[in-house]
């Protein structure tokens, strides 16, 4: 998620306690409900958030999914995103196109291209950074996803993990990258810690494939370009559709060029609360983190980035509510 000259991450969740998870209001049949994203404009730069929705917050164990671009930034300072905390969840970075500097405070430095998996594992917390090299290229294009940890290993080492050769599935006019989980018998090398799946999917004009998928996983699709339909339903860049579960099949047909993103698992069991960049399970754990990010304390540090870390915002005063995986 870039932001343009702006200081603020941008794969932050908006302020206040949020409970996601559970297996209700998981439908065990296929549905097809198509999600609206939020835009942010952040500077030259409009990000489509499509998880958390006001429809639905969790596919599986994926949380939080930032769609943006294809932004022209050949005169602009493109992302730059300054150092945060995270805790409790995976980040998982990926480009169409275009190139992100990433640093953490496990002394990671690693340039990101497109297709190419960046991974960062928080655990108990870590802190990074992400900007836009000098000089970068013309356009920036991606998405930005979060990955919930169950909780037998929430608390786990903090870790980044870069794969820039992964596997691939092939059907006729269809090449799909395998970035976590697998797919039709390619594996990522990606560590995950539920069973689940993300695929990167391109598809040529004209292709009309039957994918196939977990019958007990629940899926959604988000159109990174072009025009497709998926299981019959037209997407355009920038939307997603949920999919519910019980397919061992997705029909996709390619109206022209294009690129999805395909992101399923089981449903997640347990509940979380979402605030800001940090994941817990109760309000307490939430403002014991962000006490701690505050203090300098758990995070760690991030070496070359030039600029002071970015404050948390407030905690919310008003009291946390329980709610379910949609509202």
């Amino acid at each position: 998620m870039p932001q343009t000259g702006q200081t603020e991450p941008t794969d932050a969740v908006q302020p206040g306690l949020r409970e996601y998870g559970g297996r209700a209001d998981v439908s065990a049949e296929p549905v097809r409900e198509l999600l609206r994203p939020r835009e942010a404009n952040l500077g030259s730069t409009v990000v489509r958030r499509l998880l958390p929705n006001l429809g639905r917050r969790m596919v599986g164990a994926w949380c939080f999914v930032d769609h943006y671009g294809p932004d022209d930034i050949a005169d602009e300072p493109g992302m730059q995103v300054p150092p945060h905390p995270h805790m409790g969840l995976q980040t998982v970075s990926w480009l169409h196109e275009g190139e992100v500097l990433h640093r953490d405070s496990v002394g990671s430095t690693q340039l990101l291209r497109p297709r190419q998996l960046g991974l960062m594992t928080s655990g108990r917390g870590i802190a990074h950074a992400e900007q836009s090299a000098v000089p970068h290229p013309r356009l920036l294009h991606g998405a930005q996803l979060w990955v919930a940890l169950p909780d037998a290993h929430r608390h786990t080492a903090p870790a980044f993990e870069h794969h820039a050769d992964l596997p691939v599935a092939t059907a006729p006019g269809l090449t799909a990258t395998v970035i976590l989980g697998a797919l039709d018998g390619a594996v990522s090398p990606g560590s995950t810690y539920t069973p689940l799946v993300g695929a990167d999917l391109a598809l040529t004009e004209g292709a009309d494939v039957r994918l196939p998928v977990e019958p007990h996983f629940e899926y959604a699709v988000l159109t990174m370009s072009g025009a497709t339909e998926v299981d019959g339903v037209r997407l355009d860049p920038g939307s997603m559709l949920y999919l519910g579960s019980g397919r061992a099949e997705l029909p996709l047909r390619a109206l022209s060029d294009a690129g999805l993103l395909l992101l399923g698992g089981e449903p997640f069991e347990e509940k979380i609360i979402m605030w800001w960049n940090l994941i817990g399970r109760t309000q307490e754990e939430i403002a014991e983190g962000r006490a701690a990010w505050m203090s300098g304390d758990r995070f760690g540090t991030v070496d070359g980035y030039d600029g002071s870390p970015l404050p948390a915002p407030a905690l919310p005063t008003t009291p946390l509510k329980a709610r379910g995986r949609t509202r």
